[in-house]
């Protein structure tokens, strides 16, 4: 196993090897931020998704960039949404969609499966087996990043889902770093899960 990770890199120069380190810690910290309902999670995720996207963009995986590019533009709104006050708090509380958001989350998700196939397709790419679930993940992340905007407790159902979905395709593209860092999304993507399914419980007590 540590011999498949280590040969990814033979050919791989010092910089991109530090640049993906950094944005491994950083993505970690962001999701862990996200878990404890801290607003830090939105700087840290910055600085992971705009050096996933300098470095997927070398790589030529457009869906994947688009993924993180997207992350990027989510996080400064994501950063607005959580930073509001709201008439009844100080803080943007942690809530299930209602059916307009389901809608909304779909309709997301449909959207963002069209674009990027369309932009492969525009940029003359060959689509090959694992760029179509690299498509699927894309929709999925989309989906996810918007609802954790908003904080809709949903969000980390489709996060969940995505990762297993993404950490097998990142180990078969020899992407050793962003594979193992995916696996620690999964797992603390189903403990944030039951975090906040704890946080909405008790709120809902409360009322």
């Amino acid at each position: 196993m540590i011999e498949f990770f280590l040969n990814a890199y033979q050919d791989v120069s010092t910089t991109h090897i530090i640049l993906e380190f950094i944005a491994f810690v950083f993505g970690i910290l962001s999701v862990w931020y996200a878990r404890q309902e801290n607003i830090l999670v939105y700087p840290t995720g910055l600085i992971a998704t705009i050096i996933s996207v300098y470095l997927l963009f070398i790589a030529g995986y457009l869906g994947d960039m688009m993924i993180n590019g997207y992350f990027t533009i989510m996080s400064i709104y994501g950063w607005y949404k959580w930073s509001r006050k709201t008439e009844d708090s100080d803080n943007l509380p942690i809530t299930r969609t209602n059916n307009r958001e389901k809608l909304i989350g779909i309709g997301l998700f449909f959207i963002t499966i069209f674009v990027v196939f369309g932009i492969y397709k525009v940029f003359d790419y060959e689509i090959n087996t694992d760029n179509y679930i690299d498509i699927v993940a894309s929709g999925i992340f989309f989906t996810g990043m918007w609802y954790m905007a908003n904080k809709k407790i949903e969000n980390w159902i489709l996060w969940i889902i995505g990762d297993i979905i993404v950490t097998p395709l990142y180990a078969y593209r020899g992407l050793g770093m962003l594979s193992l860092q995916y696996l620690i999304f999964t797992i603390l993507a189903i403990s944030a899960y039951l975090e906040w399914r704890k946080i909405l419980n008790k709120s809902n007590l409360q009322l």
